[in-house]
Order: C-alpha cells, then sequence, then structure tokens
C-alpha cells in the first residue's frame, strides 16, 4: 500500500498489528481493524482462511464480501455493531464462508476492542480460523453423547414400564413393544425361564422363527440361552460367522432370518438364574461398549421383574386355590329351578378377596342361596370367608328363618378372632310358591330380571354387616317378601361387579341393570357375559355372581313350609307376611280359601304383637295326610295362653279368637319352652 495513502489516513503509528508466530504455528490468522480508516489488514494465514490471495485482497472489509453470504455478513456485522454500542471488549462467532470452489466451511472469528481514554471504540485486533473439523468433531461428540442419553432413556423407560408388570406375559409384552424394540435396534427377542432344571421358551422371534425341539431346552445343550444359563455371563455374537461356528446346531434352523449380530443376557435375581434373554439384529455389526453396559443394565431390571411377576403369579395361584377350596365344589341340582354361579378372582397377586356364594336346598321345596363378602383382600379374608359359608349353611340347614341365620351369623363372626366383618345377602325361596324371603347385612340390594327380559333393582331393608350388629347389639334383621314368577331371575352379586374407580354405586347398578337386560337369555352364557364385563373394563377386585331361575310352576312337596318374623312396630314386617302367606295359598291350590286364611292369621299375628312383649314368628305350610291340610302357625315369647271372650256390642276387641273359630276348619294352642304357638288349619283340595 502506497505511504501516502497510509499518512493520510492517519493509521496508528504500529498498523498492522504484529501476531505472536504461535497464531500462524495454529492454523489461525489474525487481523487489524482501524475503525477511523475502515481498513482491516489481514495477514497471509487470515488470507487463507478465506481462500484468498494477497492480490485479491485490499485492505476493504466490503471485498470480504464474495466470501461470506449475505445472511452470514448481516449477523456479523450486527453482533460487531452490539459489541461497540454495548462498551465490551471482544466478540467472537462461528460463521459459514464459501470456498473458492464454491463448497462452505464454517469458520470462526474473535475480536478485541480498543479504545481511547474517553471509551470511543478506534481499532478491533483479532484472529481468524477454519472450525470445520472442530465443529465436526464437535457434532460426532454430541450425537454420541445424545445416542447415550437416549439408550440410557430407553432403559429408564423400559425399567419404568416393567414396574407395572404383574405377570410374566405382562413383562414380555412390554419388552416385545414395537417401540421398545425399535430403539434397542433389535428386530426380534427370544426368552427362556429355568423351570425345572430346563429352560422353557417363553417367547421366540417373528413369525417362523420358532425351531422344532427348542421349547424346552437343557443347560448344557450348545445352545446360547443354555450358555449364559450355565456361565451367568453375556455372551454377545458380533456376526452371522461368528453366530454359525458358535452353535452349529441353531444357525440352521435361523439363518434365513437375516441375522447379522446377537446379544444372550442372563437374566439373574437374587444371585441365581431365572432365565435368559436374548435380542437379535438384522442390521448391526457388533457391540460397543456402551451399548453392551446399556444392555446388561436392561437385563438386570429385566430379571427383577420377572421375579416379581412370577412371585406374584404363584401368590395368586395359591391364594386363588385357598379360596377355590372353599367355595362350594359344585351347585347342587334343585327342582323347579335353575341356577348358575360364577367366581372371579382379584387380579392382584395374593390380593383375593373374601367374595363368596352358597347354594343350599331346603325340605319342603325350598332352597337358600348367599352370596357375602368378607372385608379386605388377603388369605385372612379367604380364610373368613370359608368359616363364615360352614356357620350359614349349617344354621339355614338346621331348619331357622331368615332373619335368624343372619344373626347368629353375625353372633358368630363376632365372636372369633378377627376384626373384619361382612357384607350378606340370605336369600330363601319356596321355588312351588314362588316366594323369596330376602334377608339384607350391609349388601348391594338383588336385581330380578323377567321373563321378557326387562330388569330392575329390588329394593329391600336390609340391617347393619355381620359382625357389627352382633358388636352395636342391632341383632333385628327385616325380612322383604319378593315373589319370583315362573321365568323370572334373581340376580345376586358382590360390589366388585358394579364398582369403578370415579363413579358411584348407583351408577354401576344401573350400568349392570341394563346390561342383564341386554343380555344372552341362557343362564350360563348370561353369568360368563358379567364376568366377562369386569375384565373388559379392568376391574380388579373379586367377584361372585348367583343367578336363581324360577322354572315352570311344579307340583307342591309334602311339608312345604314357609316363615316370617314379625317384630313388634314393624307394619312392613307384618304386610311382608301377609303377602307371603296370600302367595302360598295360591300356589298351594287354596285360591278359595286365600281370603279366610289371610284373616285368620293376621288375627292371630295381631294378638300375638299387641298382648306379648316381643314380636311373632308366622309360619305356614302343607299337612298331607287322609285329606290336605294347610296350617299356620304364630308363635311368641309369652305363656299366657289366649282366651276367647265376648266382646259385646260396642266392643272394639275380643273378636279375634271368635273370627279364627268361624273361619278355620280347627284351631287351638300348644305351650312351647319358652312361649306358646297358637295355630288354625284349613282343608284345601286334593293336589292336582
Amino acid at each position: 500500500m502506497d505511504d501516502r495513502v497510509t499518512r493520510a489516513l492517519s493509521l496508528p503509528d504500529d498498523w498492522p498489528a504484529h501476531p505472536d508466530l504461535s497464531l500462524a504455528l495454529n492454523r489461525m490468522g489474525s487481523f487489524d481493524w482501524d475503525l477511523d480508516s475502515g481498513l482491516m489488514h489481514m495477514d497471509q494465514a487470515a488470507l487463507d482462511v478465506f481462500d484468498l490471495r494477497a492480490d485479491e485482497y485490499d485492505d476493504k472489509p466490503t471485498t470480504l464480501a464474495t466470501r461470506v453470504p449475505p445472511d452470514e455478513s448481516m449477523r456479523l456485522d450486527a453482533m460487531v455493531t452490539q459489541a461497540l454500542k454495548s462498551g465490551r471488549n471482544n466478540y467472537g462467532a462461528y460463521f459459514r464462508m464459501l470456498r473458492r470452489d464454491g463448497t462452505l466451511q464454517w469458520t470462526h472469528t474473535q475480536g478485541f476492542v480498543r479504545r481511547d481514554a474517553t471509551g470511543r471504540p478506534r481499532r478491533i485486533i483479532g484472529i481468524v480460523r477454519d472450525a470445520t473439523q472442530e465443529l465436526a468433531e464437535s457434532t460426532a461428540r454430541r450425537e454420541l453423547d445424545e445416542e447415550r442419553r437416549r439408550q440410557t432413556s430407553l432403559v429408564d423407560a423400559t425399567t419404568a414400564a416393567l414396574a407395572h408388570a404383574r405377570t410374566v406375559k405382562d413383562v414380555i409384552d412390554v419388552l416385545k413393544n414395537s417401540q421398545g424394540l425399535a430403539h434397542l435396534g433389535a428386530t426380534s427377542l427370544v426368552m427362556g425361564l429355568i423351570e425345572a432344571g430346563r429352560i422353557h421358551l417363553v417367547a421366540d422371534g417373528p413369525e417362523g422363527a420358532f425351531v422344532p425341539g427348542t421349547r424346552y431346552t437343557r443347560t448344557d445343550e450348545q445352545y446360547p440361552m443354555s450358555e449364559v444359563v450355565r456361565t451367568l455371563g453375556p455372551r454377545f455374537i458380533e456376526s452371522a460367522e461368528d453366530f454359525a461356528d458358535s452353535y452349529p446346531v441353531l444357525w440352521p434352523h435361523i439363518s434365513h432370518l437375516g441375522i447379522t449380530c446377537a446379544a444372550y443376557l442372563p437374566l439373574i435375581a437374587q444371585a441365581r438364574p431365572i432365565g435368559a434373554l436374548g435380542l437379535l439384529y438384522s442390521d448391526k455389526n457388533g457391540f460397543t461398549g456402551d451399548e453392551r453396559n446399556l444392555l446388561l443394565a436392561l437385563g438386570s431390571s429385566i430379571a427383577q421383574s420377572l421375579q416379581r411377576a412370577m412371585l406374584y403369579e404363584q401368590e395368586h395361584d395359591l391364594a386363588e386355590g385357598l379360596q377355590q377350596a372353599m367355595l362350594p365344589r359344585r351347585v347342587p341340582e334343585v327342582p323347579g329351578a335353575q341356577i348358575a354361579v360364577r367366581y372371579r378372582s382379584a387380579r392382584l397377586g395374593r390380593d383375593i378377596g373374601g367374595d363368596w356364594y352358597d347354594v343350599i336346598p331346603l325340605p319342603g321345596g325350598r332352597v337358600g342361596t348367599v352370596i357375602g363378602d368378607v372385608q379386605g383382600h388377603d388369605t385372612h379374608a379367604a380364610a373368613v370367608m370359608g368359616q363364615l359359608r360352614i356357620v350359614l349353611r349349617a344354621y339355614a340347614a338346621e331348619g331357622h328363618s331368615p332373619a335368624t341365620v343372619m344373626a347368629r351369623a353375625s353372633v358368630f363372626l363376632h365372636e372369633l378372632d378377627t376384626d373384619r366383618f361382612a357384607t350378606c345377602i340370605y336369600a330363601e325361596a319356596d321355588l312351588t310358591t314362588g316366594v323369596v324371603q330376602v334377608v339384607r347385612a350391609g349388601h348391594v340390594d338383588p336385581l330380578v330380571r323377567d321373563a321378557d327380559g326387562s330388569c330392575r333393582k329390588v329394593p329391600v331393608d336390609g340391617g347393619l354387616p355381620l359382625g357389627l350388629s352382633a358388636e352395636f347389639g342391632r341383632l333385628e334383621y327385616p325380612v322383604s317378601t319378593v315373589e319370583l314368577d315362573p321365568g323370572q331371575t334373581m340376580v345376586l352379586f358382590t360390589d366388585g361387579l358394579v364398582e369403578l374407580p370415579g363413579t358411584d354405586l348407583d351408577e354401576g347398578v344401573h350400568r349392570l341393570t341394563a346390561m342383564i337386560g341386554n343380555g344372552p337369555r341362557d343362564l350360563q352364557r348370561l353369568a360368563d357375559r358379567l364376568c366377562a364385563s369386569v375384565d373388559e373394563r379392568g376391574g380388579e377386585d373379586d367377584v361372585a355372581v348367583l343367578l336363581l331361575r324360577r322354572k315352570a310352576a311344579h307340583a307342591p312337596q309334602p311339608g312345604g313350609r314357609l316363615q316370617q318374623h314379625v317384630a313388634q312396630n314393624d307394619p312392613e314386617a307384618l304386610s311382608s307376611a301377609r303377602h307371603m302367606i296370600r302367595a302360598a295359598v295360591r300356589a298351594w291350590g287354596a285360591k278359595d280359601r286365600a281370603d279366610e286364611v289371610e284373616l285368620a292369621a293376621d288375627e292371630l299375628t295381631t294378638n300375638a304383637l299387641m298382648h306379648t312383649d316381643g314380636g311373632a314368628i308366622v309360619t305356614i305350610r302343607v299337612l298331607t295326610g287322609p285329606e290336605r291340610r294347610l296350617r299356620v302357625d304364630v308363635e311368641d315369647r309369652s305363656s299366657a295362653l289366649p282366651r276367647r271372650r265376648d266382646a259385646g256390642d260396642a266392643g272394639v276387641s275380643g273378636r279375634g279368637l271368635m273370627l279364627v273359630d268361624r273361619l278355620a276348619d280347627a284351631w287351638g294352642v300348644e305351650s312351647r319352652g319358652t312361649g306358646k304357638c297358637v295355630w288354625c288349619e284349613f282343608v284345601i283340595p286334593p293336589r292336582g
């Protein structure tokens, strides 16, 4: 450059700056940019970075525009301007530069701002260098770190998913999830579990990959899973050739799958092998150290999940077997009825409950049906259920009334060494009359499905759950009477059939009512459908279901008997007793005398309630002999015998026994150990 031009521009005395030799040795060029004159000196190393010859550069920054794309140039200018205005003393940036051959290279520049005493910027001295290789290495490192993070994240995500796996099938489903295999890079997997000293193949690769004869293999055979189980160490097969050489027995059967490498991992839990996992790859060659470490970590997580799942299944099978042993082995044949029962166990390991059902044949064409649920979800609940089922059956078979059966069962549970209570429904059905006496202890109401398919809930008065009623001294259980016509079905169930998280019980009962109304006519298929609905919505509680359908009316049995307890100040129980008597008389072929029987029974019951301190037990039955007789017994706890008296013209009482005497063919009084029984009999037409 001409010295006169230089002096005219008043360049600094030390311009251009002389860079340190170490810059050139590190392939860095330098520049000295005088802001007053606008000239920028660049040494030869800097010109080489910009792919310029010395004769192509005139110390003017605008000349570099041929090398710096417009968008990069604008970004650099904005950055320098910001540095000058903000008072900063340096700046730096990566930018792309266009080489002579048209390719782009990454370049880095670092500038240092020189200011005068007033802080005004006068000069920028800096360096430029080729950053292509640096950024390429940095990108590679970022990609490697990202791959490591991705694979680590895969192990974490797989471990999290395995935490929710409850069965071996759940574990396999997590591993065979297409997304998980894609992240691992594997095309398929195989898994074997040790059973009785052999390896049982529980998951194999893609369709057509199964090798005949390998479902069960010994640990001493020449297979990769056998090897890792024997050695407790992983086996990384680096190539197809390695696979063929190491396992000549297996390779001919799988060579068509295009496998290029494989990783077989021992599944070890509590220092003992429980199985092996194989991951097969078709577009990979070998394994890096990081990949091996990640696969080993994954294998450890899978082993822990498998052990937990196997324990869940063992415990669940044990608990379910215990409960099944305590349920009735078979449902007895009951003339005049069709019965279907189902029990669906809980889905959480030992978390079975105390749900149960029972069918109890009774004399006189009657049948007792029970559905109940002991509080809790463990083997203790199942054990309490077994004891409670036995005593409830015993009390019913002894001939006690439904209310007494429930009260005694409550006392029994209270006296057990347990803090559990139970909800229950006991329904005693006379299949000749269709009269069903229902007692409810804190349980959900039953449903009735009509012959036309419509279904409805039957509200039943109830008492406290078994155990609690005895603890609080509230053993009076009201008895409700339901008439079951031929073709109608009574549905008893536990709350697991209707409970659903986020919904109340009434909503579940409404949904169940609709399902039964739209369900199959066949009773067994309907029972299956109800249990299947619990699986479909993911229900995890255990469920018991009992369906009782009354068949077409059949001939009454000798000794047929119905019983109802009527407490004092309980008009509903008195009405229920009248209902029972009316239905029984009609069903037993004495329709013409129904009014007489009902009126006489009502008078005897009213007398017992008015003139004694306790309630009354009303029993109606058919007596067989030379002539058929229908007998009504009214028992109370008073030993004072009733007497007939003249009520007089203006009397409002005293006519009860007179009416009984006129209506009945015979009546009388019998002393009982704790009271008396007033009875009356009516001759009814012969059977048929």
